[in-house]
């Protein structure tokens, strides 16, 4: 062969390989018939890559060398091998995009992360890396965190899969990562060990060659699901039983002890153990050994469930949780050593974790959130035994449990028949009756036993708080103003713990949306006004936290304050909140500006409310309003003016009706009674504005200015007039308001004002100067007195007293 066509250093191992199988040719052969080639023998010469192969060698052997760094835990090589695989998983973009990302790189991506976090989790392991290694070891599982929430699904599916589910070609292709090592290794070795081979045993069909590189690593078969491997110290694994032991009582009970003495020792798997305590109960039921030990051994898995996460800030999984309740369901009525009590209460905080840890706007949480019937129907079982066999102390705690399941609910049902809807069928009614007792009825049965029975404090005041909540969520004012009134929690409630104060929070804030409904704008605002003048209703309430630079706190408070949060489902609207202040803000505000404009010492009825009107009157360039403050702001400016219609556009449009007023159960009502009480604050404000413009003015013209009933603006003008806000009378015959002009002109207030501001202007020239020359001058000064008198300055003085008397006379004239 010539030398010519040759590849390189090669040649002469193709030469001498090929020299037993190509048979020579006689000279003047063809030229293109010496070329010709059988396709095996051209195979093992010259191996033509594509692409897509380059790329995936190039990946696979970064995957291989983080493999072999995971094993002898060099998290600094890890780190550093992950970054190069990640930039060259990019170069492999436009592949990527056509045939999808490669399994085996999903399988590191899921592995790598797994193995992390059994390396975060293990402390004495932690402990002997050194610096640069645990260093790595944080950075690498951060960056593997975020990385791999773009690869969440593929990632999920790779865990979840089995061998119904999962396409045959997904598991050929993971063991594309040992296929092509080899394949790279016999290109560069050379060919005359592959010689020795005979070709039909050199040739194998790719799905043989695949089920021989699965059992080289470890007996896999390839459309077999994959295997799972568990970190951690392995469990040592007790045998169940000896073939041909007798299943009884004893030999199980000695077989769960055996299991439990691993409990809570260092580098027990408890995923195993949960596993044991499962195949036990198993065993326990197929050789009907009774509900006793059934039970004994599903008290101890729900314990090993509840330890899985030691840590109290993690939570634990919905499946594992939801196992957790189904054997908790299945409870029988047997006398067991366990408090029952503590179980369904540690359930119900697992609940409330899970809830707060689960995206709110995810479907993930709606369903979670549809499970919470289960966990009522547990507390409802528990709630009927222990009111038979409970002592007095656990039926207080399980009414509780009850009472924070319910108190934030709104029950429609009762509340349409309370509005007693029209139309309804017999029937309807009737079996609306039979699905259960109205909220409001268990609620006042559950709180009254606590009050009478109940002697921890916390017990109580949860109940009561809960209780006031209740009936301001559903209207009923004046239960839960006279609750809340005779119950005096606001007086110590300083003293409680941080739970308790957030509920104390809620509770005060939903009295406050109460009032408002109701059309008490001053009980409303006196309410919310501890909570908004804060600046920190999120934090108060419970449903979220400050940025860190605003409060100075630490990552560990930061993480007990992140348990302190209510779930999303049980949040107070904030803008709504908001807008009922500042609304309530506005219709107190507003008319008693009006009333005051020209006293120097008037005082701010809402400093928020202030704060919001500057903001407004700071901007340069004045547009249609687009947020719910610029639209309270706005609407102040109209009815500052007594323009009541311009104030009801501003508060009452289609913006703010979806962004607040929709979300009361009774809209309508509450944008009528809003209406209503612009009307009557424009006209107060009105009258304050221009009474002093007017010698008389009709109540006709006002009732049409207004659109208000004549009985209504009559009241209005007697009660501002009884109360020394307008000076005027009313002329019963003629229905009009005579002014009696004894409020002073907009340039007298203004020359008021002046005056007053020179007299105090002089009583502090006057104090300054005699700080600096002595009291009175220094007359109490004995030996300042002794050496003017000496001198015969004090007859001067006294003489010059006589003639002018220029102190007193000045004093008499000012």
């Amino acid at each position: 062969m010539s030398r010519f066509f040759a590849t390189g250093s090669d040649s002469e191992s193709e030469e001498s390989s090929s020299s037993d199988e190509i048979t020579p040719k006689a000279p003047g052969t063809n030229f293109k018939q010496s070329l010709l080639l059988s396709d095996d023998e051209e195979d093992t010469k010259r191996v033509v890559r594509s692409a897509k192969d380059k790329r995936f060698e190039e990946l696979t052997n970064l995957i291989k060398t983080i493999r072999n760094a995971m094993k002898i835990r060099d998290m600094a090589k890890c780190l550093e091998e992950f970054e190069q695989l990640c930039r060259a998983f990019l170069k492999s973009k436009n592949i990527v995009d056509k045939e999808g990302v490669p399994p085996f790189y999903i399988r590191l991506l899921a592995d790598l992360e797994d193995y992390l976090n059994q390396l975060w989790e293990d402390k004495e392991g932690k402990k002997k890396m050194n610096k640069n290694n645990a260093k790595a070891l944080s950075t690498l599982r951060q960056k593997i965190r975020k990385y791999n929430r773009d690869y969440e699904t593929e990632i999920a599916s790779y865990k979840e899969v089995n061998k119904e589910t999962f396409p045959q070609r997904f598991y050929a292709s993971n063991h594309r990562e040992k296929h092509l090592n080899q394949r790279i290794k016999k290109t560069q070795e050379t060919e005359k060990s592959e010689k020795k081979v005979p070709k039909k045993k050199k040739l194998k069909k790719r799905e043989d060659r695949l089920e021989e590189e699965a059992e080289e690593e470890g007996g896999e078969e390839v459309e077999g699901g994959w295997e799972k491997v568990k970190g951690g110290v392995p469990l040592e694994k007790p045998k169940m039983f000896a073939k041909g032991t007798e299943i009884n009582t004893a030999v199980v009970v000695k077989k769960l002890n055996e299991i439990l003495q691993a409990r809570g020792k260092k580098g027990t798997d408890r995923a195993a153990q949960i596993e044991l305590l499962n195949a036990l109960a198993a065993i326990a039921a197929e050789n009907n050994l009774g509900q006793g030990i059934l039970v004994k051994i599903k008290f101890n898995i729900i314990a090993s469930l509840y330890d899985y996460n030691p840590n109290l800030a993690a939570f634990m999984k919905v499946r594992t949780y939801f196992s957790e309740c189904y054997i908790i369901k299945k409870f029988e009525q047997l006398l067991v050593r366990g408090c029952v009590l503590t179980l369904v209460e540690r359930m119900d905080e697992e609940f409330t974790k899970i809830m707060q840890n689960t995206d709110p706007h995810s479907q993930e949480y709606v369903d979670n959130l549809k499970d919470e019937g289960r966990v009522c129907g547990i507390v409802d079982r528990l709630l009927n035994y222990l009111e038979n066999k409970g002592s007095t102390e656990e039926i207080c705690r399980i009414y509780l449990r009850r009472i924070m399941h319910t108190y934030y609910k709104f029950d429609y049902k009762a509340h349409r028949r309370s509005l007693g809807i029209q139309g309804e069928s017999k029937s309807e009614q009737d079996q609306e009756e039979s699905e259960g007792e109205d909220s409001a009825v268990i609620m006042d049965r559950l709180c009254k036993f606590i009050y009478a029975k109940d002697r921890t404090d916390r017990i109580r005041t949860c109940a009561i708080l809960c209780h006031i909540y209740h009936h301001a969520l559903h209207s009923r004012w004046y239960q839960a103003r006279d609750l809340m009134l005779m119950s005096h929690l606001q007086d110590n409630i300083q003293h409680a713990d941080p739970p308790v104060q957030i509920l104390y929070n809620r509770t005060m804030v939903q009295l406050g949306i109460c009032a408002f409904r109701q059309g008490m704008i001053k009980d409303a605002h006196n309410a919310l006004l501890d909570i908004q003048s804060s600046g920190r209703a999120k934090e108060l309430l419970g449903q979220g936290l400050l940025m860190r630079n605003m409060q100075e706190r630490n990552a560990e408070q930061e993480k007990i304050e992140k348990r302190r949060q209510v779930p999303f489902h049980m949040h107070i609207n904030l803008e709504l909140l908001e807008c009922v202040y500042l609304v309530s803000a506005m219709l107190l505000e507003i008319p008693y500006m009006a009333a005051h404009e020209f006293d120097a010492r008037r005082r701010m009825i809402s400093k928020q409310f202030h704060h919001q009107l500057r903001v407004g009157e700071r901007q340069p360039l004045l547009g249609p309003p687009e947020s719910m403050r610029e639209h309270v702001v706005a609407a102040s400016k109209a009815m500052k003016m007594g323009d009541w219609r311009t104030c009801h556009s501003f508060i009452i449009n289609e913006k703010m009706n979806c962004k607040v007023w929709d979300l009361f159960p009774e809209t309508q009502r509450v944008r009528e009674m809003l209406v209503r009480k612009i009307q009557e604050e424009s006209l107060r404000t009105y009258l304050f504005t221009y009474s002093s413009v007017y010698d008389s003015i009709s109540m006709e013209t006002l009732s049409e200015m207004f659109q208000l009933e004549i009985p209504t603006v009559h009241s209005i003008i007697s009660k501002m007039i009884i109360n020394e806000e307008l000076m005027a009378s009313l002329d019963q015959p003629t229905q009009t308001v005579v002014m009696h002009r004894t409020e002073p002109t907009s340039l007298q207030n203004m020359a008021l004002q002046l005056a007053e501001k020179l007299g105090n202007l002089v009583e502090n020239n006057e104090r300054v100067f005699d700080l600096k020359q002595g009291v009175y001058g220094g007359y109490f000064n004995r030996g300042a007195f002794r050496l003017y008198y000496q001198k015969g300055s004090y007859q001067q003085k006294q003489s010059g007293y006589q003639r002018g008397g220029y102190r007193n006379q000045n004093q008499s004239n000012y």
